[in-house]
């Protein structure tokens, strides 16, 4: 973007590196910032700053932590025979609001994408087999996205878990509580007319 300012469109072109933050909408937010809140930007600034250096990866789950271990993986209250697998820790943090579930977590950091690199090294799921070889899980339970690529992890997923004699359960996929079948697309209600279960 042109501008009088080499340092303002530095911040612009930064501010471009966030997901959905195009041209205009970065000019926005730094004209925002320099315009109406310098206090919120230093801030901002200094967090980002403290979260980029001290955040990392948990050892036993990959989940941001700032510790070596995750509070949810040192937690000895949680159901340490399930596990549950996601891509990110966003999908992560939507099941733990969403759901009353108390097992534990491994978080992949994404999914199988050969094309973008992401294999199965990247997604540690070295390191996945060894927590199932340990004995421990009763129950890996996948919850990868409903994508081709998060059905083809799901599929190596259960490879995995079946290989260490674990058994595999997946989240069911399908017709949203309260949608109504002529506002479903027609890929979700195929899926959701295949998995059909019995009423009891």
């Amino acid at each position: 973007m042109p501008t009088s300012s080499p340092l303002l469109a530095d911040l612009i072109d930064a501010l471009r590196c966030l997901p959905g933050v195009g041209a205009k909408t970065a000019q926005r937010m730094a004209f925002h910032m320099l315009e109406r809140d310098r206090a919120g930007a230093r801030k901002l600034a200094e967090r980002l700053a403290v979260a980029v250096e001290r955040i990392g990866n948990c050892t036993r789950c990959r989940t941001f932590s700032e510790e070596p271990i995750c509070a949810l993986c040192a937690n000895p209250v949680r159901d340490h025979a399930l596990l549950c697998v996601v891509e990110t820790p966003v999908d992560q943090l939507a099941i733990e609001q969403a759901t009353g579930f108390r097992g534990q977590y491994f978080v992949l950091l994404g999914r199988l994408s050969p094309l973008d690199g992401l294999g199965p090294r990247e997604l540690g799921l070295d390191l996945l087999a060894a927590r199932l070889g340990e004995g421990e899980i009763q129950e890996l339970i996948v919850a990868t996205n409903p994508t081709v690529e998060g059905e083809a992890t799901a599929h190596l997923l259960a490879q995995l878990a079946r290989a260490a004699g674990v058994r595999a359960s997946r989240l069911a996929h399908g017709v949203p509580l309260g949608g109504e079948l002529e506002f479903i697309d027609r890929g979700t209600l195929a899926h959701a007319f295949g998995g059909r279960q019995a009423l009891s």
